[in-house]
């Protein structure tokens, strides 16, 4: 019996069993009737995606996304298609782009539940939907999976469907919002499914919570010639106050998982860190003390290059050298709190290794819970191999013939319209997006309203 099937009962019953209940959807479709089914967010500009009044929960969350860089003009304007990106490869000279290759960690996720002023999830919206490293790959488990095409597996900015079905209950409003802090419009398809209910959620009802932190580097102690494994790293850690923090947080909830992006420098292995997760009043030894870092993902001797129900690899350092991306789902053994939690990790035994490091945690809890933050874009963006092209002369136009001069010129002029062409399509699209963001929250109303009154409340 599978995992899912095994820990699932109430999941595989939930069809079976009759619930005073409504489902929608709010969805980026278009409202004309024609095929503009994405929303445009220009830079430093945000959208509400969804804006809904309770009681009720989210129960899916399917996301598309893309974020065009315009690398030359192309021969098709963009207000002659009806298309949100130019998908032609640039060999065959119809259009010159390409996805911004860090616009997972420039683009952010925020979620708000009833009253509360302060987001409860706040995120990079690709290391929300596990995309770590700003680099998707196929990956399946029971709350996330993504979906990636063979060309755009493990490549920075790759389009990706990504999915997430954990229930996110609100009482008063739910609120989901994304910001482009990008320099490029960003481009979004989503459906947001949720439920309505009659009564108020119960008295025990925990909120959803998401936060992204990263160590970049961790705060090793060894030179980078100490290895990993080796006898100077045997040294005691008997507080574990070095440790990476994975999650910190008061209130009273439930920890339900994380994902994890490691590029490692040394070359030897990123592993060998202890879980500690410290509950309410806990000092020394924490209620959980692990034995290594693949082990809190439930993998040994290593990782593998397995993605399961509630742990494994989404990127495997034999995929891409020097880089892990690993989650942990604790939803059949979730970590109660009552009071406090912190969540942490060594960086390598006793915390000797300097490496980049971020999470993603996951977890249910009493509003309102911690004032969350995060880092400005260049703190976020990924460390990514680039090739050096400071050796690389500029064109030398004095040596150009008229000929070659004159289309030098040509392109650049061009280049010029093109770019004014998309403007023009941008705004417009971006105006219609936060308009579709308005209708949707009246459609929304209007679905509770109907069904409410069907009711007889």
């Amino acid at each position: 019996m599978s995992a899912v099937r095994a820990q699932g009962s109430d999941l595989l019953a939930a069809a079976a069993t009759k619930k005073t209940a409504r489902s929608a959807r709010v969805s980026s479709w278009d409202h004309s009737g024609k095929n503009e089914d994405a929303f445009i967010v220009k830079p430093g500009e945000s959208v509400a995606l969804a804006d809904i009044e309770g009681p009720g929960a989210l129960t899916h969350l399917w996301f598309v996304q893309a974020c065009r860089r315009i690398l030359g003009p192309g021969l098709i304007p963009y207000t002659k298609t009806g298309v949100a990106m130019m998908e032609v490869h640039p060999a065959l000279g119809l259009a010159f782009e390409d996805n911004d290759p860090d616009y997972y960690r420039k683009v952010i996720i925020k979620m708000f539940w009833d009253d509360q002023e302060e987001p409860s999830v706040l995120a990079p919206l690709g290391d929300f939907f596990c995309i770590g490293n700003s680099m998707p790959a196929n990956f399946e488990s029971l709350p996330f999976s993504v979906s990636v095409k063979p060309s755009e597996i493990l490549k920075y900015g790759g389009n990706a469907g990504a999915n997430c079905y954990l229930t996110m209950p609100f009482n008063k409003r739910a609120r989901i919002e994304i910001e482009n802090q990008g320099e490029n419009a960003y481009i979004q398809y989503f459906y947001i499914d949720y439920e309505l209910y009659k009564d108020p959620l119960p008295q025990d009802t925990l909120y959803f919570h998401s936060m992204w932190r990263r160590e970049n580097p961790t705060g090793g102690w060894a030179p980078a010639e100490v290895q990993t494994n080796s006898l100077e790293t045997q040294v005691a850690n008997l507080d574990g106050k070095d440790n990476y923090v994975i999650l910190e947080t008061e209130g009273e909830g439930n920890y339900i998982g994380c994902n994890q992006s490691v590029t490692h420098f040394q070359g030897t292995w990123w592993g060998e860190g202890d879980d500690m997760i410290f509950v309410d009043d806990d000092t020394w030894p924490p209620s959980f003390h692990g034995t290594g870092g693949e082990d809190y993902f439930s993998q040994g001797w290593g990782m593998q290059k397995n993605a399961f129900s509630f742990a494994g690899s989404i990127i495997h350092e034999d995929d891409v050298p020097n880089t892990q991306v690993s989650y942990r789902w604790h939803l059949p053994d979730p970590v109660r709190f009552s009071k406090k939690l912190k969540v942490t990790m060594e960086s390598g035994h006793g915390n000797h290794l300097r490496d980049d490091w971020s999470t993603t945690a996951y977890w249910y809890q009493t509003l309102p819970g911690p004032k969350l933050s995060l880092p400005p874009v260049e703190k976020r963006l990924v460390r990514r191999p680039t090739l050096p092209q400071d050796d690389v002369p500029a064109a030398d136009r004095g040596r150009m013939t008229d000929e070659q001069k004159k289309m030098a010129e040509q392109r650049d002029q061009r280049y010029e319209e093109y770019l004014k062409d998309r403007q023009v399509w941008i705004d417009r699209r971006a105006k219609d997006s936060k308009e579709r963001a308005v209708k949707n929250r009246e459609i929304a109303a209007e679905i509770r309203s109907r069904w409410l009154a069907g009711l007889g409340k």
